[in-house]
């Protein structure tokens, strides 16, 4: 995999290197590069490669200046130490937003939605529709789930979950009604059938409901505490790497 780091700050990019290299020991770092200008020309006199991780503020103005310039196909990481950019990104080939500081396991996160990414399209060289749809969160998702308790089985309708979550290692529906129904997907599976436009995966163990969202309020170290209709039996909070898709999530319906 050939990649490329585009980081103003030479301590910070060579941070980023060792640990690209710790992760993916394979990994071809073909470029550094710190400026708009510079970025601008090395993308039109090279080959693009597999992967950029790009800085958002650079000495020289905003990254997002590069793309007026260079069409860049393949995708993008972006890191920054700000979350008001995150739509930009998306808009930009963004495959991932990393907050700074960031961690080994949230960029081990990024290279596997890359992987994830290019592993799609490999086995769907020309992809129908409706599973296009279902990548990219368009589709309506699930509508109900068949459950068994007290030694019925019942179907409960997705609009009637609160939140799915992992109680004992079971995951678990609770609906508005406060009903719990152990489930036998894992919580993986769960989130591919549901609409990501209705459920949000706050993080392991909870996947909630938009409608059962109270109010969120800002917490320690960055992160968001979130409040919902119906008790949980958890403190519902939002590490900052994900605050900004939350909140975008929150308010692009």
């Amino acid at each position: 995999m050939n990649i490329i780091i585009i980081e103003d700050e030479l301590k910070a990019a060579k941070s980023l290197a060792d640990l690209i290299l710790k992760l993916r020991p394979a990994a071809n770092i073909v470029a550094k590069l710190q400026s708009i200008e510079s970025a601008i020309d090395y993308l039109t006199q090279n080959a693009q490669p597999d992967l950029i991780f790009m800085d958002i503020q650079l000495s020289d103005g905003l990254c997002f200046e590069i793309f007026k310039s260079v069409k860049i196909n393949c995708p993008v990481v972006f890191c920054t130490a700000y979350g008001e950019y995150a739509m930009d990104a998306i808009k930009a080939n963004g495959i991932d937003y990393l907050l700074k500081p960031f961690s080994k396991d949230e960029l081990q996160e990024a290279f596997e939605k890359v992987d994830n990414l290019k592993n799609f399209f490999q086995q769907h060289a020309q992809p129908n529709l409706d599973v296009l749809l279902k990548k990219i969160g368009l589709d309506e998702g699930k509508k109900s789930f068949l459950v068994f308790k007290n030694n019925k089985y019942s179907t409960i309708q997705t609009e009637q979950i609160a939140f799915i979550y992992i109680r004992n290692d079971t995951p678990t529906i609770m609906t508005f009604q406060q009903q719990e129904y152990a489930i036998t997907q894992s919580l993986d599976q769960v989130q591919e059938l549901l609409s990501a436009k209705q459920f949000f995966r706050l993080n392991r163990q909870y996947l909630i409901n938009f409608s059962a969202v109270k109010e969120v309020e800002h917490y320690f170290s960055r992160k968001l505490f979130v409040k919902l209709v119906i008790p949980s039996p958890d403190k519902l909070l939002i590490g900052k790497e994900k605050t900004s898709g939350f909140l975008s999530w929150l308010e692009n319906r």
